[in-house]
């Protein structure tokens, strides 16, 4: 019975020997006397280029007992994968700079949009009228700026400081108040009484900016 259990044995061990020795083979080659990277090629259904490639050889020059791959290295695919992991991680950032620029134009169009329009009576006055002492309420001195773009407005309607654009008129800042102005009414300062006279009553759009 030792003597058949030792048998048995001795046969699982080179059958799985062989198998092992196969499986080394059919992936390497070790170089004999007379060999060329064209005859190993042939033989194993390769071409030259392939095994320079799995090899690292940068020439045809091989040496006797050299081991060669004869087969594409499994590491490779592996390689590949990683390869794909890093170019997904390099675009990644892209949708970050997506939603970076429509912050950007939600920021500037919060920005644009930050007045309000509406529709009022536009009179005009010059600072050197009766009574005018030409500073404002503000602290504006007319008459040392007599170019000075400012309205006077009722500050209920139009806060005191805002900046207000007046069609025919222009950018101005809301710096005055007057006793006639009330609700939706505007008074113009112009630099003459000319250009007073020759503005008049007009209905108007404004835009008064926050």
């Amino acid at each position: 019975m030792k003597k058949i259990a030792i048998s048995a044995l001795t046969a699982l061990f080179l059958v799985f020997g062989f198998t092992g020795a196969s499986s080394a083979a059919s992936t390497t080659y070790k170089v004999q006397k007379g060999d060329s990277l064209w005859k190993i090629a042939n033989k194993h259904k390769v071409t030259v280029k392939q095994i320079k490639s799995w090899n690292g050889l940068k020439s045809d020059n091989i040496r006797i007992n050299q081991v060669l791959k004869i087969t594409k290295p499994a590491a490779k695919s592996k390689a590949k994968k990683a390869t794909a992991k890093k170019a997904t991680a390099k675009k990644a950032p892209a949708k970050k700079t997506a939603a970076k620029k429509t912050t950007a134009k939600k920021k500037t169009t919060a920005k644009k949009a930050a007045y309000k329009t509406m529709t009022v009576k536009a009179t005009a006055y010059t600072a050197k009228c009766k009574g005018c002492s030409g500073i404002t309420a503000t602290g504006i001195n007319l008459n040392k700026n007599p170019n000075a773009k400012v309205i006077s407005v009722d500050p209920k309607q139009i806060p005191l400081g805002s900046k207000v654009y007046v069609e025919g008129y222009g950018m101005a800042v809301a710096g005055d108040t007057g006793g006639a102005i009330k609700k939706n009414k505007i008074d113009l300062h112009m630099p003459t009484q000319k250009k007073a006279l020759n503005w008049g009553v007009r209905t108007v759009k404004i835009k008064v900016y926050y």
